[in-house]
Formats: C-alpha cells, sequence, structure tokens
C-alpha cells in the first residue's frame, strides 16, 4: 500500500504567515512582539537551532534577543536573568534553551519563567493548567503534533492514539492535548515492555521517545498514522526520527517525515505562542488564534 507523508513544511508556513498578521497588527498598536531566548551551553547544534528561531522571528516582525549566558554559568545567574526577564515589560515570551551547564538544575529554573510568557510550556506551572482545561502555552513540539493531525484531518476523537514516551516535554502534554480532544490515549514508555499489543491496533500512533528505530512495520497496521517526534543524529552528522522509516512505509497509512515533519511546525507555533502572548499581555485584540492555526 502507499503511505502518506505527512508533510509539515506547509503547515509551518501557514503558522509562520498568521504569526507575521498578527505581529503586524500589534506592532500597528504600539506592542512590539519580543522573545527572549535563554542560551547556556557550547553545543554548536542547539546554537544552530537558536539562529533558526532568531532568524525566523525576525521574518515575522517578532524581536528575537540571545542571552548567550556561556557554558560555564551557574544556576543563581541563569535564575536571575530568568526573573528579570519575567519583570520587563518589553519582552512577552522566554524560552531556557537546553542543554544546560553540568550541575545547573533545570528543574528549579523552568519554575521561575513567569507563565504568561511560557511560550514553550516548560513552567509546571503550564502543565499543571493544561491538566485541569485553563489556558496555557503548551510546549511546543507537543502542540505541533495535534495540529498535524488537524492539518490532514486526522481524526481523534473516539479514536485509539498510542503515544510512545511520557516526557513532560512532549508525551504528557501531549496526552493532555489528544484528551481535549475526545481521544482515548494509551502512553507507553521504557518499563511498557512489547509495544506490538498497543501499537498495532492503535488508529494513531505518536513515537517521542528518543530511540532511534524504535517503531518498524511490525509495530503498525494499514490503518495506522505514525507520527515521528523523534530527533537522532547519526555519526555521519545525518537526522532521523525515532520511526524505522523504510520498514513503516508501505505499512502504514500515513506517516510524518524527519527531518521535515513535526520540527519544521515546532519553531513556527514558538513564533505563534509569542505574538499570542504579546497579545494576552498588551491587552490588543488581534487575529483568534486559540482555536487552531490550520
Amino acid at each position: 500500500m502507499n503511505t502518506e507523508i505527512l508533510s509539515g513544511k506547509g503547515l509551518a508556513g501557514l503558522i509562520r504567515q498568521r504569526a507575521g498578521e498578527e505581529a503586524r497588527l500589534l506592532d500597528a498598536a504600539g506592542v512590539r512582539p519580543s522573545l527572549a531566548v535563554v542560551v547556556a551551553t557550547a553545543d554548536e547544534s542547539t546554537l544552530w537551532y537558536v539562529r533558526s528561531i532568531e532568524r525566523a522571528a525576525e521574518r515575522a516582525g517578532i524581536d528575537c534577543r540571545i542571552l548567550d549566558l556561556g557554558q560555564d554559568a551557574t544556576e543563581q545567574v541563569l535564575a536571575r536573568v530568568l526573573t528579570d526577564l519575567g519583570s520587563e515589560p518589553s519582552v512577552h515570551g522566554i524560552i531556557l534553551q537546553t542543554p544546560l551547564p553540568e550541575g545547573v538544575r533545570g528543574e528549579n529554573l523552568v519554575g521561575l519563567i513567569a507563565p504568561e510568557k511560557d511560550i514553550d510550556g516548560a513552567n509546571p506551572l503550564s502543565l499543571g493548567r493544561l491538566a485541569v482545561g485553563q489556558p496555557a502555552f503548551a510546549p511546543a513540539t507537543a502542540r505541533s503534533v495535534v495540529e498535524i493531525l488537524d492539518h490532514f484531518e486526522v481524526p481523534t476523537a473516539g479514536r485509539d492514539v498510542v503515544v510512545v514516551g511520557r516526557s513532560a516535554v512532549v508525551g504528557k502534554p501531549l496526552s493532555l492535548l489528544l484528551l481535549a480532544k475526545d481521544a482515548t490515549v494509551t502512553i507507553c514508555h521504557s518499563r511498557t515492555g512489547s509495544l506490538e499489543p498497543f501499537t498495532r491496533s492503535a488508529d494513531v500512533v505518536v513515537v517521542a521517545a528518543g530511540r532511534t528505530g524504535l517503531l518498524t512495520g511490525s509495530h503498525v497496521s494499514e490503518k495506522t498514522v505514525v507520527v515521528d517526534v523523534g530527533t537522532n543524529v547519526l555519526p555521519d552528522g545525518s537526522l532521523v526520527g525515532d520511526v524505522d522509516e523504510a520498514s513503516v512505509t508501505g505499512v502504514a497509512a500515513a506517516l510524518t517525515p524527519v527531518p521535515g515533519g513535526v520540527g519544521s511546525v515546532t519553531t513556527a507555533l514558538l513564533l505563534l505562542h509569542t505574538v499570542e502572548a504579546a497579545r494576552q499581555q498588551s491587552g490588543v485584540l488581534g487575529l483568534s488564534l486559540a482555536a487552531g492555526v490550520a
């Protein structure tokens, strides 16, 4: 059978367009959306990603400040910077980029990100608000999965969705977003054992475990839509997901590619969340963004 490839590039373009339109409306009202990215690493792949956010923000009319504190930054310095940004009116969105220096406890720092500026859903308060259905920014990667499913008109209400991975960045918040869309959600993880009994009967399988080739053709059926959230760098520098694309292609109904799938949408959503945060904090009326972007 033919497996449909669910590219995220077109959707990402639509989201960037919406973010740019909203940014122009805000700018005309005297509000310039502003994003601050706090960095404390020398990891080149991370720095490349941060620069890509900066370039995308500039194209959308969003100010982007990169605060590079260096790979030797202490937890105290990072805490002070995050606290100061939280009280700075001109900053509407804050991202604490990982990885962090050795010995720095990220779990202590994310709680210092002001919830109204927490555009990547890192503060535990954001996850708690999602859990009880209150307004909050979901982690952009988790929301990307939902936006892709909506964009390609993959039904989730009443359907069986398996999420492989239970991180606070993807698995847990994604399960909450899917529950809000009336999906029947099963979460699998490293202690689950065999995935096949769960994934083969699922309508949608989302893999976000960080393990190359974790999901193969034997794990899915002809009705399965597979969303690959994994980003694993091979020794040759190429990027692959958690899905063995070669064996799943021709078996599953649809598959998101890596690269060019979830990652493309994630960066665009960070821009959308920034302008939405700017609108909320300024009280300026703008486009209606909360109900989806596709």
